[in-house]
């Protein structure tokens, strides 16, 4: 060893040793509170191991150590002598080596654990050369006691202890098996490559807990950790596991080490504070779990809160007591262990008067059946209960058992299984320890073979270390119940954890009593079709916000619009393609226009028919056959544009609808245009001389209004070559479940190519209008003008409706079909109804009638005419006589001239 090596442990020593030396000598009178001498329990032995518990628990002020620790101090340090005897007995393990052990209290206080653990390096200063030191006489220093050596400690229990310990321990090389050590931190082999442990560390004990969460679907919770490493470790991993399960902490407390009755308080009002977090995640020693649940049943807060605890609380006894109301429903987490009967056995059968390698029995014994022994200064008190005898008998069952028992077992055979593989290795040829291993070598036994051991413990466990030296997870999950039969409270097991989580649900009883799961959620969950609205830097609180008709849920945050030609399913979880729509024959918005406009053909091939059979009659010259018949095919093609405009859209019915309304129109009012302007001219020329007016002919007629036609077919020819006909999807509104498929022409463009047709109706009416006073044979004016009032109208009506139905298609069509079937209707009643009624009812009218002898018509004074200022003569009156007003001609002018004055 060099001496930079002995310098560094003697002023390690140097240091410790003074504080050690306060504690040897501090003795407190009080029987229930100790601050002993350095006491050891002892087992003698060729090969020493040391060992740590918590005998006594924490104490408080100047004083080191409290009360003796009932639950978990004095039997597991039995456990541990049990475990050294057995390996004794055991002849296949260190066979004819005597193990043996020194075992001391911590206190559950990491600084007093220090102080005990020098006792453990002390044999590491008797490598010292002694000849290196000189008395002052002259003779050679010699040591007055030889500290023995351990090969390895068993301990501590609580984090923090086992933490100071292994700092120290690490610096001489000393292996370390924790049997409770559960912190995280305590996994860094950096810092603690000198220790392993029987126990799985905390965060998979957080892992755990964070499935039972995730389980229940509970979304909301609070924490409650106790100051120090076990606490804090453990709630860190937890937010951790519960950040990645999108889990939401409500309140988080730290209990801090010296709590007291008021800080308990305060932690159960926080919690009060979140009244929708029913779920406290408690990481806690067994101390500040017993203060939490007093806190609660002292406020009178008995079943608010779902406790789910760590292993600290396990299955002890402690916490719940006089508090079975409000720890009721608990879930709790007890490293998954199996009760050792022989050590029940062992344990139930030791009496204080026989036990004397264990120095507290015998204050364990009097905390246990609350007595007094004859010895105790306190016992001529008047409060003094029994006299204890050292026979009073145990009376519990195997399951209570203290929850590390088989871990410190582990933990020793652990040990003892490195030490023998080691000697086997080191010393094959005795059963006696060679000087290979007199002193045992730290680093290679933890290294080489502690670090490496796998065994079956034979009680359903399998012990082995993972590089950072943890053993395997594993957990019983018990739940604080009634017992419904025995009528007493009690832990029962409903499930285990090893890296997956088994429940029984049925097992479960919450506080209350009900088996109804209880909720622990800061905002219910969003129904179908609706998303989160999360509050500010709150992911577990939000508002459910309903996403609009159109809109499906993109994630739970997020309502987005389907594409065009799509629409959301039912549930919102997507978007499906929607059908595609156009008119139909069978739907009431076809039937109903389709029904006028077979009506409407039926009509006129009805007049047609007739006008042809009697296409000499005085009537049908009469009315201009010509002009008639144009007309009359003009209203035929306006109804059957109804069935063009209600077909599939294509290409082709697209191109001939856009040509075949205007076209339609202009046939019908490019005829009726024609015909009022005749009668107009006629009419105005005879007011102002006996001269024939041009273009009155029937053959110029047809070119007037062929001329007229043609412009509505250049305006149409134009509008196909500057935007082809096709078809498009049309999208009326994002907002509605409808794609439709449409022409690819817009509605203003339709519009615009009705324009010319709306000038000729707007002049037509204009003429009718100056005609409206003619004579009356030749009336016929007044059905044209008749015509024109009504269809100025229906385009009045038709233009706002048009417009007005963009929303709906199939009413958009239907009224465009009846409008125009409605305009060709008007036509063909004004117009040829009359003569029609005259041709089939009354053929006796239908004669010619060369003078007009009852007509008059008005015409302006002349001189001739003049009047007085007394008299109003009346109008001239015109005889119109053809063959007077118009001459003799040729027989053909004659007749054609006579056919064309009829047709007035």
């Amino acid at each position: 060893m060099g001496i930079a090596d002995h310098c560094s442990r003697l002023l390690l020593l140097l240091v410790f040793v003074p504080l050690t030396s306060r504690v040897t000598h501090a003795v407190d009178i009080r029987p229930n509170v100790t601050s002993p001498k350095i006491i050891t329990a002892f087992i003698q032995g060729e090969i020493m191991l040391g060992g740590l518990f918590p005998v006594h628990q924490k104490g408080d002020g100047e004083h080191a150590c409290g009360a003796i620790n009932v639950d978990r101090g004095v039997e597991r340090l039995e456990a541990m002598m049990f475990t050294i005897d057995e390996i004794n007995r055991n002849k296949s393990v260190l066979p004819g080596i005597r193990l043996g052990a020194s075992i001391y209290d911590t206190c559950a206080r990491a600084t007093y654990a220090l102080e005990q653990s020098l006792e453990f390096i002390r044999a590491s200063f008797t490598s010292l050369d002694a000849s290196e030191f000189v008395c002052t006489d002259g003779s050679t220093a010699r040591a007055k006691t030889t500290p023995t050596a351990v090969a390895g400690v068993i301990g501590g229990s609580y984090s923090t202890v086992s933490m100071q310990v292994a700092n120290l321990l690490r610096l001489f090389k000393l292996p370390q098996v924790s049997y409770a050590s559960t912190s995280a931190a305590l996994s860094d082999k950096t810092r603690f490559d000198y220790f392993v442990r029987t126990v799985p560390p905390d965060d998979l004990q957080a892992k755990a807990i964070a499935d039972i969460v995730q389980e229940f679907n509970w979304t909301y919770v609070s924490t409650v950790a106790s100051e120090g490493e076990y606490g804090e470790s453990g709630i860190e991993q937890f937010q951790q596991e519960a950040k990645a399960r999108n889990i939401c902490l409500a309140a988080t407390v730290k209990i801090i080490g010296n709590a007291n009755n008021s800080t308990f308080d305060k932690v159960i009002y926080e919690l009060l504070q979140k009244p929708k977090a029913n779920v406290v995640i408690v990481f806690c020693r067994v101390e500040h779990a017993k203060g939490l649940l007093d806190a609660a049943t002292r406020q009178n807060h008995s079943g608010r809160f779902i406790w789910i605890a760590s292993d600290a609380w396990g299955r002890n006894d402690a916490p719940v007591k006089k508090n079975n109301l409000a720890a009721q429903g608990a879930i709790t987490l007890e490293l998954q262990s199996t009760p050792i009967k022989v050590f029940e056995n062992y344990f139930i059968g030791l009496d204080p008067h026989s036990n004397k390698r264990n120095p507290w029995f015998k204050e364990y014994w009097q905390a246990v059946h609350k007595c007094k022994w004859p010895s105790d200064k306190t016992l001529y008190r008047q409060d003094v209960g029994t006299i204890c005898t050292g026979y009073e008998p145990f009376d519990r069952k195997l399951t209570q058992q203290e929850g590390k028992v088989q871990f410190i077992y582990d933990a020793v055979y652990a040990m003892a299984l490195a030490l023998d593989k080691m000697h086997r290795e080191l010393c094959p040829n005795t059963d006696r320890l060679c000087s290979a291993m007199t002193k045992i070598d730290g680093e290679t036994l933890h290294k080489q073979y502690l670090q490496n051991v796998s065994f079956q413990d034979g009680y359903d466990a399998k012990i082995s270390f993972d590089k950072s030296g943890n053993a395997p997870g594993r957990y019983t999950i018990m739940n604080f119940q009634r017992n419904r039969t025995t009528r007493q409270y009690e832990y029962r097991e409903i499930g285990r954890w090893a890296n997956n989580l088994e429940l029984d649900m049925e097992k479960i009883i919450w506080a209350g009593g009900t088996y109804d799961v209880p909720t622990s959620r800061c905002s219910e969950p969003c129904k179908e079709g609706h998303i989160k609205n999360m509050r500010s830097g709150d992911q577990c609180c939000w508002i459910c916000t309903k996403c609009l008709p159109w809109e499906y849920v993109k994630d739970e945050k997020t309502c987005d619009p389907c594409e065009d030609g799509k629409w959301p399913y039912e549930n919102k979880t997507g978007c499906f393609p929607l059908e595609i729509e156009h008119m139909t024959w069978n739907t009431l918005f076809a039937i109903i226009p389709i029904c006028l406009a077979g009506v409407g053909i039926l009509a006129t091939s009805f007049t047609i028919s007739l006008f042809v059979m009697f296409n000499d009659t005085p009537v049908v010259m009469a009315s201009g056959r010509e002009l008639s018949y144009m007309l009359l095919s003009g209203c035929l093609f306006c109804y059957l544009m109804t069935f063009v405009l209600l077909a599939m859209p294509s290409s082709v019915v697209c191109a001939f609808q856009r040509f075949g309304v205007g076209f339609g129109f202009s046939i019908v009012y490019s005829a009726l245009l024609t015909k009022t302007n005749r009668i107009s001219r006629i009419f105005e020329s005879a007011r102002k001389s006996a001269k024939r007016p041009p273009f009155i002919s029937p053959k110029s007629q047809i070119v007037i209004a062929g001329i007229l036609i043609s412009i509505q077919v250049l305006f149409t020819s134009v509008w196909l070559l500057l935007e082809p006909p096709g078809t498009k999807l049309f999208y009326p509104d994002e907002k509605k479940a409808q794609i439709i498929l449409k022409c690819k022409s817009d509605d203003i463009s339709f519009l615009v190519s009705l324009v010319y047709n709306m000038l000729l109706i707007i002049i037509c009416t204009i003429y009718a209008v100056k005609t409206r006073k003619i004579p009356e044979n030749f009336n016929e004016s007044k059905f044209i003008g008749f015509s024109m009032y009504t269809t100025c109208i229906i385009w009045l009506a038709f233009v706002p409706i048009y417009f007005g139905t963009l929303n709906s298609f199939k009413i958009q069509i239907t009224t465009l079909c009846v409008s125009i079937s409605l305009s060709a209707t008007v036509a063909l009643l004004c117009l040829f109804l009359p003569k029609v009624y005259i041709i089939v009812f009354q053929p006796q009218k239908n004669v010619r009638k060369l003078t007009m002898n009852s007509a008059s018509y008005k015409m302006a004074p002349t001189g001739s005419t003049g009047t007085s200022n007394n008299y109003a003569p009346s109008s001239e009156h015109i005889r119109l006589n053809v063959q007077q007003r118009f001459g003799a001609g040729t027989t053909t002018e004659t007749e054609t001239d006579r056919d064309s004055l009829a047709s007035l």
